[in-house]
């Protein structure tokens, strides 16, 4: 199959989560033995250089980018209150990656144009335009429901209100959109099935985000520092920096006072300054790694506090492939088919997360034997090749209706 993949942000390299979503589809995809044709938009939040992607990336992708400015800006920002219209919609709206689409389209014919996450979707009339390629929506999240648990856990009165008022409208946009697609492909089935509760009428599929286990050896060679915390990810993503500041202001007084010599990593892009600047006792403040399955390997437990978001947390997956202890909330878990305590555990509280990291710090071999359970999952839910073939069956299923 031909398959033109219009992306929100550049899928290499992959250093957080949606771009590694994305990037594990293209490669899964063309392995596959399909054709690939990726444009991508480059932002001011997650930009790439073109002549910085691996020139054997660049060939069996044939990869191109529109810049964007995704920056915040206030007079558009206030204008936008007065209008039906989604805020977080209309800042990938470009005339630029309109044009650069229609050339696209016009040069060549594709069965499938695949459009990653909801963002893309104001590109569905161009597309239907220049093209009789099927469009299948890659669902990497409800999009609406991260917006609306951000609004709930925030603790600033006004904040709260304008992330309810914009939740609120990016919701009516995504309901609307849901029959405007030839299909849905969910990154979760809980996602899919809320989709068919609202009145999607179309295919709808679940494909969850796969790896290749071979990036992962049971055995590489780098030994892990135990015990030892760590979080990774991107902390330009509110849900992260949210997560992270409870854990720091809720959690981590006491374990620290159990246990004054356990270290706490974070690492990911964009860290804040008061993260940067802060003096709490052994949380190390990382940034931004070069390669983050060696900095997973070195440690031993993954902390992700996460009460907002949807989808699925690949950092999660990776940590569970690396066969890392992992605690986290249950709407961190969310779209994994975990079992507490038998391949991670699960804490929502303070003093749950308390006594789960005490669990893990006083046992070594129950940090073993969860971290072995877990690879286990992901080996059985999460292999690409799998999911790739489930993914071209549903593309034909589209194709031949």
């Amino acid at each position: 199959m031909n398959i033109l993949i219009l992306c929100n942000k550049s899928p290499f390299p992959p250093k957080e989560g949606g771009p590694i979503a994305m990037n594990a589809i293209i490669e899964g995809l063309i392995n596959a033995g399909n054709r690939v044709k990726v444009l991508a938009i480059n932002t001011n939040k997650y930009g790439a250089e073109i002549e910085k992607i691996p020139l054997e990336y660049r060939e069996k992708t044939s990869i191109e980018f529109v810049y964007i400015d995704l920056s915040i800006k206030p007079l558009d920002a206030f204008i936008n209150l007065f209008s039906s219209k989604s805020y977080h919609v209309e800042r990938f709206i470009s005339e630029s990656f309109r044009d650069k689409l229609t050339a696209i389209l016009k040069n060549e014919e594709f069965d499938i144009v695949q459009l990653e996450t909801l963002y893309i979707s104001p590109y569905i009339g161009t597309i239907r335009k220049f093209s009789k390629a099927k469009i299948v929506l890659r669902s990497h999240n409800i999009e609406h429901l991260i917006w609306k648990r951000v609004a709930a856990v925030s603790t600033n009165p006004l904040k709260k209100v304008y992330l309810r008022y914009l939740s609120k409208k990016l919701k009516n946009y995504e309901l609307d959109m849901l029959n405007q697609y030839d299909g849905i492909a969910t990154i979760t089935k809980k996602d899919g099935d809320y989709f068919v509760g609202l009145g999607c009428g179309i295919p709808v599929t679940d494909i969850p985000f796969g790896i290749d286990m071979k990036n992962f050896r049971e055995n590489p060679g780098i030994e892990d520092e135990f015990p030892s915390l760590f979080h990774i990810g991107a902390m330009n993503w509110m849900p992260n920096e949210e997560g992270i500041k409870w854990f720091l202001d809720l959690v981590w007084p006491e374990v620290n006072r159990q246990f004054p010599d356990l270290k706490f990593f974070l690492a990911g892009r964009e860290m804040p300054l008061w993260l940067r600047s802060s003096k709490l006792a052994n949380v190390m403040v990382v940034g931004e790694v070069d390669d983050a399955f060696e900095f997973i390997y070195s440690k031993s437990i993954e902390i992700v506090p996460l009460f907002s978001g949807s989808g699925i947390r690949i950092k999660i997956i990776e940590g569970m492939a690396a066969q890392r202890a992992v605690i986290s909330t249950s709407i961190g878990a969310e779209g994994i088919q975990v079992e507490n305590g038998k391949n991670i555990l699960l804490a929502n509280t303070p003093q749950e997360f308390v006594e789960a990291i005490k669990k893990c710090v006083s046992d070594r071999e129950y940090c073993r034997k969860l971290g072995e359970n877990a690879r286990a999952l992901i080996e059985k839910d999460h292999s690409n090749s799998q999911l790739m073939k489930k993914l071209v069956d549903f593309y034909h299923h589209i194709l031949a209706n």
